[in-house]
């Protein structure tokens, strides 16, 4: 008897390990793997514009359109 419960335990076992996710939640999965890396770039993307606006002065920022264009040298 002991031999028969072994032998369905290790039965049930494989039987769950076989089973796995589905095709849908293997899908839904990288779905949301690749949302959370675009985020996640997103989030970086945001904070390095944030910290280049706090390092540039606001002065520094403004464009001086009736400038005269610099001219190389000859």
């Amino acid at each position: 008897m002991k031999k028969v419960f072994t032998i369905l335990a290790a039965a049930s076992m494989l039987a769950v390990i076989a089973c796995g996710p589905s095709a849908a939640e293997k899908k839904k999965a990288e779905d949301k793997r690749i949302q959370d890396s675009i985020e996640s770039a997103q989030r970086m993307a945001d904070s390095l514009a944030a910290m280049t606006a706090a390092m540039m002065p606001a002065d520094s920022m403004k464009v001086d359109s009736a400038a005269p264009a610099a001219t190389p040298a000859k």
